[in-house]
């Protein structure tokens, strides 16, 4: 077994400009999956602190990132307290300055609409200084490409891009994107995740289908 990669490690290769990013949280509201990394040149260690903006976690979202996951250098996450008040005339943050204008308006996190959860699948890669808005979710497998705006949902095994980003392509047809969701081949462990690799990495995409009929057929 320690033939194979350490998730719990910092540094998980001779780079030193990509870290596994479970490894550098610390926001109780910030959960990320084994062999997820960061990739920075110039340091990839401070993550949280560059790339998840406007965390404030008592306004209650969460960034929930799964597992193997690719996440390219310059990418953002910004939290739900990014956002203004819109549902009144003005959009400005009087309460935040305090004094009178404390006294006369509401708490300023309360006020702010709450778009929920932002949620990353697993093995999503998420291209070169894209951002991720309030409350999308991006499908397994996803693919985002460089400098997104990501505003809406993406689904599983699908290409976005641009701003807003928006729907390039599917990577697969139906009944293998069907398939590899019902394998979730990111919860294997150990040598069983080790005898899959050859299949994960072929090009065949009819030779993966065929093997992965199989595989389930077994379970």
């Amino acid at each position: 077994m320690d033939r194979i990669p350490d998730p719990n490690v910092l540094f998980p290769n001779a780079y030193g400009t990509t870290c596994f990013l479970k490894n550098v949280i610390t926001a109780p509201n910030i959960s990320v999956g084994d062999y997820t990394y960061y990739d920075d040149p110039v340091d990839p260690t401070s993550f949280e602190k560059n790339n998840v903006l406007f965390n404030w976690p008592e306004f209650g979202d969460r960034l929930i990132i799964g597992r193997f996951c690719a996440i390219a250098s310059g990418v953002q996450f910004i939290m739900g307290s990014a956002n203004h008040r819109i549902s009144s005339v003005s959009t400005y943050p009087f309460h935040v300055f305090g004094g009178a204008w404390a006294e006369n308006t509401p708490p300023h996190l309360e006020q702010l609409p709450f778009k929920g959860d932002t949620v990353v699948g697993n093995d999503v890669w998420i291209g070169r200084n894209s951002v991720i808005l309030p409350g999308v979710s991006i499908g397994d497998g996803a693919i985002i490409a460089a400098c997104s705006v990501v505003a809406k949902d993406v689904p599983p095994y699908t290409v976005y891009g641009g701003n807003p980003a928006r729907f390039l392509k599917r990577r697969f047809d139906e009944s293998l994107t069907e398939l590899l969701l019902r394998f979730r081949w990111w919860e294997l462990e150990g040598e069983a995740l080790v005898s899959v690799l050859p299949l994960l990495c072929d090009p065949d995409l009819e030779k993966v289908r065929q093997s992965l009929e199989h595989l389930l057929a077994k379970e």
